[in-house]
């Protein structure tokens, strides 16, 4: 299972998975682009897992943040419940997600692209990751663009 961004946020992060945050900001109706709307501190709500059988796992006792700031960088942290701690993958070390970066916004596409700087795993180091967003009911729903991950 790879998570990160799988937010659905949000996603870190990442994924095939769907990831659905909610503003932590009283300000949640930004004014003006959607990388405005981007900008501030997402806490995670849940997190969509598809399951081999095309069923979809939805995970709500995960706690997550996802910042985006003005100058165009990103944090992602996720911490799975103790039941977890064990998980570790390409994006979760020991029931622990949390990479940071830079980030670029396609709004046509209506796509952000987090570019890996540092990470809790060495395999996310370098990556851009695509992210698919939209806004939905004062929450930012994230999924990834890229058909390897899930």
């Amino acid at each position: 299972m790879k998570a990160l961004l799988c937010w659905t946020l949000a996603g870190v992060a990442v994924l095939g998975g769907v990831s659905r945050m909610q503003s932590t900001d009283k300000k949640d109706a930004s004014p003006g682009t959607s990388r405005n709307k981007l900008i501030g501190a997402w806490r995670l709500v849940s997190l969509e897992v598809p399951e081999a059988d095309r069923k979809v796992n939805r995970i709500t006792d995960l706690k997550g943040m996802l910042l985006y700031t003005h100058d165009g960088h990103m944090s992602v942290q996720l911490m799975y419940p103790p039941s977890a701690s064990g998980l570790s993958n390409d994006y979760v070390k020991n029931g622990y997600e949390a990479s940071f970066g830079s980030y670029d916004v396609n709004e046509q596409a209506q796509t952000v692209t987090h570019h890996v700087e540092g990470s809790i795993t060495e395999g996310l180091v370098g990556k851009n990751l695509p992210r698919a967003y939209q806004f939905s009911d004062g929450h930012l729903v994230i999924k990834s663009t890229r058909p390897d991950e899930h």
